[in-house]
Protein backbone atom coordinates (compact mmCIF):
# COMPACT_ATOMS: atom_id res chain seq x y z
CA UNK A 1 0.00 0.00 0.00
CA UNK A 2 1.46 3.46 -1.05
CA UNK A 3 0.91 6.15 1.34
CA UNK A 4 1.92 9.69 1.55
CA UNK A 5 5.32 8.98 3.80
CA UNK A 6 6.09 6.30 1.41
CA UNK A 7 5.92 8.28 -1.56
CA UNK A 8 7.65 11.07 -0.01
CA UNK A 9 10.41 8.69 0.91
CA UNK A 10 10.66 7.41 -2.27
CA UNK A 11 11.39 11.06 -3.04
CA UNK A 12 13.88 11.41 -0.53
CA UNK A 13 16.07 8.05 -1.40
CA UNK A 14 15.49 9.37 -5.17
CA UNK A 15 17.21 12.83 -4.23
CA UNK A 16 19.86 11.36 -2.57
CA UNK A 17 20.77 8.69 -5.21
CA UNK A 18 20.76 11.63 -7.90
CA UNK A 19 23.33 13.15 -5.98
CA UNK A 20 25.57 10.37 -4.85
CA UNK A 21 25.55 9.61 -9.22
CA UNK A 22 26.39 13.36 -10.08
CA UNK A 23 28.28 13.91 -7.76
CA UNK A 24 30.40 10.90 -8.28
CA UNK A 25 30.00 11.75 -12.67
CA UNK A 26 31.21 15.48 -11.66
CA UNK A 27 35.00 14.03 -10.09
CA UNK A 28 35.16 11.31 -13.09
CA UNK A 29 34.75 13.73 -15.62
CA UNK A 30 36.96 16.29 -14.34
CA UNK A 31 39.69 13.59 -14.24
CA UNK A 32 39.35 13.59 -18.18
CA UNK A 33 39.25 16.77 -18.51
CA UNK A 34 42.19 19.14 -19.72
CA UNK A 35 42.23 22.28 -17.43
CA UNK A 36 44.55 24.00 -15.07
CA UNK A 37 41.77 24.46 -12.88
CA UNK A 38 40.21 20.89 -11.93
CA UNK A 39 38.70 22.74 -8.44
CA UNK A 40 36.74 25.02 -11.06
CA UNK A 41 36.09 22.33 -13.34
CA UNK A 42 34.82 20.20 -10.47
CA UNK A 43 32.19 22.80 -9.04
CA UNK A 44 31.05 23.44 -12.56
CA UNK A 45 30.32 19.93 -13.42
CA UNK A 46 28.54 19.68 -10.10
CA UNK A 47 25.73 21.95 -11.45
CA UNK A 48 25.67 20.25 -14.54
CA UNK A 49 24.97 16.64 -13.30
CA UNK A 50 23.86 17.93 -9.84
CA UNK A 51 20.32 19.71 -12.24
CA UNK A 52 19.23 16.58 -12.70
CA UNK A 53 18.16 16.78 -9.69
CA UNK A 54 15.41 19.73 -10.99
CA UNK A 55 13.11 16.38 -12.38
CA UNK A 56 12.33 14.81 -9.23
CA UNK A 57 11.74 18.11 -7.73
CA UNK A 58 9.41 19.27 -10.59
CA UNK A 59 6.92 16.33 -9.46
CA UNK A 60 7.58 16.56 -5.77
CA UNK A 61 6.48 20.05 -5.53
CA UNK A 62 3.28 19.12 -6.68
CA UNK A 63 2.70 16.37 -4.29
CA UNK A 64 4.47 18.12 -1.55
CA UNK A 65 1.32 20.38 -2.29
CA UNK A 66 -1.41 18.30 -2.76
CA UNK A 67 -0.26 16.43 0.42
CA UNK A 68 -0.27 19.98 2.54
CA UNK A 69 4.03 19.55 2.67
CA UNK A 70 4.34 22.71 1.35
CA UNK A 71 1.88 25.45 0.92
CA UNK A 72 0.01 26.69 -2.15
CA UNK A 73 2.24 29.57 -2.78
CA UNK A 74 5.23 27.23 -2.10
CA UNK A 75 3.93 24.27 -4.55
CA UNK A 76 3.50 26.89 -7.22
CA UNK A 77 6.33 28.60 -6.73
CA UNK A 78 8.86 25.60 -6.54
CA UNK A 79 6.98 23.81 -9.48
CA UNK A 80 7.08 27.21 -12.21
CA UNK A 81 10.93 27.76 -10.63
CA UNK A 82 12.13 24.11 -11.33
CA UNK A 83 10.00 23.56 -14.70
CA UNK A 84 11.87 27.44 -16.09
CA UNK A 85 14.82 25.13 -14.87
CA UNK A 86 14.33 22.39 -16.65
CA UNK A 87 13.20 23.66 -19.73
CA UNK A 88 16.76 26.04 -19.67
CA UNK A 89 18.80 23.02 -18.75
CA UNK A 90 17.44 19.87 -20.81
CA UNK A 91 15.24 21.62 -23.60
CA UNK A 92 16.28 24.60 -25.02
CA UNK A 93 20.61 23.93 -25.52
CA UNK A 94 18.93 20.68 -27.89
CA UNK A 95 16.71 23.72 -29.79
CA UNK A 96 18.87 23.98 -32.37
CA UNK A 97 17.40 26.69 -35.00
CA UNK A 98 18.07 27.80 -38.36
CA UNK A 99 18.56 32.21 -38.60
CA UNK A 100 18.47 33.20 -42.99
CA UNK A 101 19.91 36.35 -43.40
CA UNK A 102 20.87 38.21 -47.09
CA UNK A 103 23.74 40.12 -47.61
CA UNK A 104 24.87 41.93 -50.75
CA UNK A 105 28.84 42.17 -50.07
CA UNK A 106 29.35 44.08 -52.90
CA UNK A 107 26.83 47.31 -52.63
CA UNK A 108 26.94 49.95 -49.96
CA UNK A 109 23.08 48.59 -49.17
CA UNK A 110 23.72 45.17 -47.51
CA UNK A 111 20.14 44.42 -48.31
CA UNK A 112 19.76 45.41 -51.68
CA UNK A 113 19.34 41.69 -53.26
CA UNK A 114 16.61 42.13 -54.87
CA UNK A 115 17.99 42.57 -58.31
CA UNK A 116 20.78 39.94 -57.78
CA UNK A 117 20.95 37.76 -61.07
CA UNK A 118 24.10 35.31 -59.90
CA UNK A 119 23.40 32.53 -57.25
CA UNK A 120 24.07 33.29 -54.24
CA UNK A 121 27.03 31.63 -52.15
CA UNK A 122 25.51 30.24 -48.65
CA UNK A 123 27.50 30.43 -46.04
CA UNK A 124 26.78 28.60 -42.62
CA UNK A 125 27.88 30.37 -39.61
CA UNK A 126 28.45 28.44 -36.28
CA UNK A 127 30.44 29.75 -33.05
CA UNK A 128 30.94 28.93 -29.57
CA UNK A 129 30.35 25.50 -29.75
CA UNK A 130 31.97 24.87 -26.27
CA UNK A 131 32.86 21.29 -26.43
CA UNK A 132 33.45 20.15 -22.89
CA UNK A 133 31.83 20.82 -19.28
CA UNK A 134 28.36 21.97 -20.57
CA UNK A 135 27.44 21.23 -24.42
CA UNK A 136 29.32 20.24 -27.85
CA UNK A 137 28.61 16.49 -27.10
CA UNK A 138 27.85 13.70 -29.24
CA UNK A 139 24.08 14.55 -29.12
CA UNK A 140 24.51 17.79 -30.23
CA UNK A 141 27.39 17.78 -32.81
CA UNK A 142 25.05 15.42 -34.48
CA UNK A 143 22.12 17.56 -34.89
CA UNK A 144 24.36 20.57 -35.89
CA UNK A 145 26.11 18.44 -38.71
CA UNK A 146 22.50 17.64 -40.06
CA UNK A 147 21.47 20.64 -39.86
CA UNK A 148 24.04 22.18 -41.69
CA UNK A 149 23.39 19.38 -44.34
CA UNK A 150 20.17 20.23 -44.87
CA UNK A 151 21.09 23.69 -45.59
CA UNK A 152 23.21 22.45 -48.28
CA UNK A 153 25.83 25.31 -47.84
CA UNK A 154 28.86 25.97 -50.17
CA UNK A 155 31.07 26.65 -47.15
CA UNK A 156 30.99 26.53 -43.35
CA UNK A 157 32.94 28.70 -41.16
CA UNK A 158 33.28 28.29 -37.53
CA UNK A 159 33.85 31.70 -35.73
CA UNK A 160 35.87 30.47 -32.40
CA UNK A 161 35.38 28.93 -28.93
CA UNK A 162 35.60 25.35 -30.13
CA UNK A 163 36.01 24.41 -26.21
CA UNK A 164 35.29 25.07 -22.99
CA UNK A 165 38.01 22.86 -21.01
CA UNK A 166 37.31 19.40 -23.15
CA UNK A 167 37.93 16.21 -21.96
CA UNK A 168 41.11 14.73 -23.51
CA UNK A 169 39.36 12.78 -26.06
CA UNK A 170 38.50 16.23 -28.53
CA UNK A 171 39.43 14.48 -31.61
CA UNK A 172 37.18 11.52 -31.32
CA UNK A 173 34.27 13.98 -30.08
CA UNK A 174 34.42 15.68 -33.12
CA UNK A 175 34.67 12.96 -35.74
CA UNK A 176 31.02 13.66 -36.48
CA UNK A 177 32.50 16.59 -38.17
CA UNK A 178 33.88 14.73 -41.63
CA UNK A 179 30.13 14.03 -42.43
CA UNK A 180 29.56 17.75 -43.13
CA UNK A 181 29.46 18.34 -46.49
CA UNK A 182 31.19 21.23 -47.55
CA UNK A 183 34.44 22.60 -46.95
CA UNK A 184 34.82 24.21 -43.24
CA UNK A 185 36.60 26.70 -41.74
CA UNK A 186 37.58 27.76 -38.81
CA UNK A 187 39.62 30.37 -36.19
CA UNK A 188 40.39 30.32 -32.38
CA UNK A 189 38.29 32.17 -29.89
CA UNK A 190 39.21 33.67 -26.33
CA UNK A 191 38.53 29.85 -25.16
CA UNK A 192 40.72 28.21 -27.35
CA UNK A 193 43.85 30.43 -26.65
CA UNK A 194 44.05 30.53 -22.45
CA UNK A 195 42.07 33.63 -22.49
CA UNK A 196 40.74 32.29 -19.72
CA UNK A 197 41.10 28.79 -21.20
CA UNK A 198 43.47 26.33 -20.22
CA UNK A 199 46.30 25.37 -22.40
CA UNK A 200 45.25 23.43 -25.28
CA UNK A 201 45.87 24.61 -28.36
CA UNK A 202 47.87 21.47 -29.50
CA UNK A 203 45.26 19.19 -28.31
CA UNK A 204 42.67 21.38 -30.81
CA UNK A 205 44.91 21.85 -33.56
CA UNK A 206 45.42 18.47 -33.82
CA UNK A 207 41.46 17.34 -33.18
CA UNK A 208 40.61 20.01 -35.93
CA UNK A 209 42.94 18.47 -38.21
CA UNK A 210 42.25 14.77 -38.19
CA UNK A 211 38.38 16.00 -38.73
CA UNK A 212 39.12 17.90 -42.20
CA UNK A 213 38.24 21.21 -40.48
CA UNK A 214 40.86 24.35 -42.10
CA UNK A 215 42.41 26.70 -39.74
CA UNK A 216 42.30 30.26 -41.32
CA UNK A 217 43.98 32.38 -38.70
CA UNK A 218 46.26 34.87 -40.59
CA UNK A 219 45.31 33.32 -43.91
CA UNK A 220 43.34 34.38 -47.07
CA UNK A 221 40.66 31.48 -48.77
CA UNK A 222 40.06 32.70 -52.52
CA UNK A 223 36.43 32.89 -53.87
CA UNK A 224 35.52 33.73 -57.14
CA UNK A 225 33.41 36.71 -55.73
CA UNK A 226 35.50 37.57 -52.47
CA UNK A 227 38.40 36.62 -50.62
CA UNK A 228 37.50 34.86 -46.65
CA UNK A 229 40.34 35.83 -44.26
CA UNK A 230 40.83 34.69 -40.89
CA UNK A 231 41.52 37.01 -38.31
CA UNK A 232 42.44 35.48 -34.97
CA UNK A 233 41.07 36.46 -31.17
CA UNK A 234 40.73 40.10 -29.86
CA UNK A 235 41.72 39.13 -26.06
CA UNK A 236 44.58 36.88 -27.09
CA UNK A 237 46.50 40.17 -28.85
CA UNK A 238 46.26 38.61 -32.16
CA UNK A 239 43.53 40.65 -34.14
CA UNK A 240 45.73 42.85 -35.91
CA UNK A 241 44.59 43.69 -39.68
CA UNK A 242 46.64 47.01 -40.29
CA UNK A 243 48.14 45.06 -43.44
CA UNK A 244 44.91 44.43 -44.59
CA UNK A 245 45.19 47.77 -46.89
CA UNK A 246 48.26 45.94 -48.18
CA UNK A 247 46.52 43.06 -49.97
CA UNK A 248 44.90 43.24 -53.11
CA UNK A 249 41.70 44.88 -53.34
CA UNK A 250 39.79 43.99 -56.49
CA UNK A 251 37.15 41.63 -54.54
CA UNK A 252 35.11 42.55 -51.33
CA UNK A 253 36.36 40.68 -48.26
CA UNK A 254 34.46 38.49 -45.82
CA UNK A 255 36.35 38.17 -42.15
CA UNK A 256 35.94 35.58 -39.94
CA UNK A 257 37.24 36.80 -36.02
CA UNK A 258 35.41 35.30 -32.99
CA UNK A 259 35.00 38.61 -30.87
CA UNK A 260 32.78 41.39 -32.59
CA UNK A 261 35.03 44.10 -30.98
CA UNK A 262 37.04 43.33 -33.56
CA UNK A 263 35.47 45.13 -36.14
CA UNK A 264 36.51 48.36 -34.72
CA UNK A 265 39.99 47.04 -35.61
CA UNK A 266 39.73 46.90 -39.54
CA UNK A 267 40.98 50.00 -41.28
CA UNK A 268 39.84 51.66 -44.03
CA UNK A 269 39.62 49.24 -47.54
CA UNK A 270 37.77 50.49 -51.36
CA UNK A 271 35.29 47.71 -50.04
CA UNK A 272 33.08 47.46 -47.02
CA UNK A 273 33.76 44.31 -45.52
CA UNK A 274 31.32 42.16 -43.47
CA UNK A 275 32.96 40.28 -39.92
CA UNK A 276 31.17 36.70 -38.75
CA UNK A 277 31.77 36.36 -35.52
CA UNK A 278 30.29 34.84 -32.29
CA UNK A 279 31.54 35.25 -28.49
CA UNK A 280 28.70 36.92 -26.55
CA UNK A 281 25.89 33.94 -27.06
CA UNK A 282 23.52 36.58 -27.37
CA UNK A 283 23.58 37.09 -23.65
CA UNK A 284 23.08 33.20 -23.30
CA UNK A 285 20.46 33.69 -20.66
CA UNK A 286 17.85 36.36 -21.35
CA UNK A 287 16.60 38.06 -17.99
CA UNK A 288 15.57 41.50 -17.80
CA UNK A 289 18.16 44.37 -16.71
CA UNK A 290 21.36 41.30 -15.55
CA UNK A 291 21.45 40.36 -18.97
CA UNK A 292 22.24 43.43 -20.54
CA UNK A 293 24.95 44.31 -17.57
CA UNK A 294 26.98 41.19 -18.03
CA UNK A 295 26.79 41.99 -21.97
CA UNK A 296 28.69 45.18 -21.21
CA UNK A 297 31.54 42.87 -19.70
CA UNK A 298 31.37 40.53 -23.07
CA UNK A 299 31.51 43.56 -25.70
CA UNK A 300 32.75 46.98 -24.92
CA UNK A 301 31.14 48.09 -28.55
CA UNK A 302 27.49 46.60 -27.14
CA UNK A 303 27.07 43.70 -29.68
CA UNK A 304 25.30 41.20 -28.57
CA UNK A 305 23.43 39.33 -31.48
CA UNK A 306 22.80 40.29 -35.08
CA UNK A 307 23.83 42.70 -37.71
CA UNK A 308 25.77 46.10 -36.30
CA UNK A 309 26.90 48.67 -39.55
CA UNK A 310 29.79 50.31 -38.24
CA UNK A 311 31.81 53.18 -40.10
CA UNK A 312 34.71 50.53 -42.18
CA UNK A 313 33.16 47.05 -41.62
CA UNK A 314 29.75 45.68 -40.54
CA UNK A 315 29.81 42.56 -38.53
CA UNK A 316 27.11 39.75 -37.68
CA UNK A 317 26.98 38.25 -34.51
CA UNK A 318 25.89 34.70 -34.13
CA UNK A 319 24.33 33.45 -30.62
CA UNK A 320 26.24 30.17 -30.93
CA UNK A 321 25.23 26.81 -29.96
CA UNK A 322 27.24 26.01 -26.61
CA UNK A 323 27.53 26.84 -23.27
CA UNK A 324 29.89 28.72 -20.55
CA UNK A 325 29.31 29.60 -16.97
CA UNK A 326 26.23 28.18 -16.12
CA UNK A 327 24.78 25.07 -18.13
CA UNK A 328 21.44 26.68 -19.32
CA UNK A 329 20.26 28.63 -22.30
CA UNK A 330 16.65 30.82 -21.41
CA UNK A 331 15.26 32.82 -24.85
CA UNK A 332 18.63 32.35 -26.84
CA UNK A 333 18.60 29.02 -28.38
CA UNK A 334 21.08 27.75 -30.14
CA UNK A 335 21.89 28.45 -33.49
CA UNK A 336 22.94 27.89 -37.23
CA UNK A 337 23.06 31.20 -38.98
CA UNK A 338 22.69 30.86 -43.05
CA UNK A 339 24.20 33.72 -45.06
CA UNK A 340 24.02 34.17 -48.46
CA UNK A 341 26.11 36.48 -50.27
CA UNK A 342 25.29 38.47 -53.09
Amino acid sequence: MWTANTILNVFYISFGLLAVWGIAQAWMSQSRTETIHPFKAFVHLLAFYLSYLLIPLFFFSLFAGWIGTFSLHQSIFVFLLSGLLIYARFIEPHTIKINRLKYNLTSNDPFDTENQTKRPIKVALIADLHIGLFSGHERQLKMIVEKINQQQPDLVVVAGDWTYEPENKLADELAVLKQIQAPVYSVNGNHDEQYPGPPIQALLKHALEVNNVIDIEGKIVEFDDFRLIGIGDLWAGKADMRYMPELPQDKPWLILSHNPDTVDMVPKLPTHPLMLSGHTHGGQVELPWLTNYVMKKVSILGHKRGLYQHENANVFVSVGTGMVGVPFRFRVPPMIDIIEIY
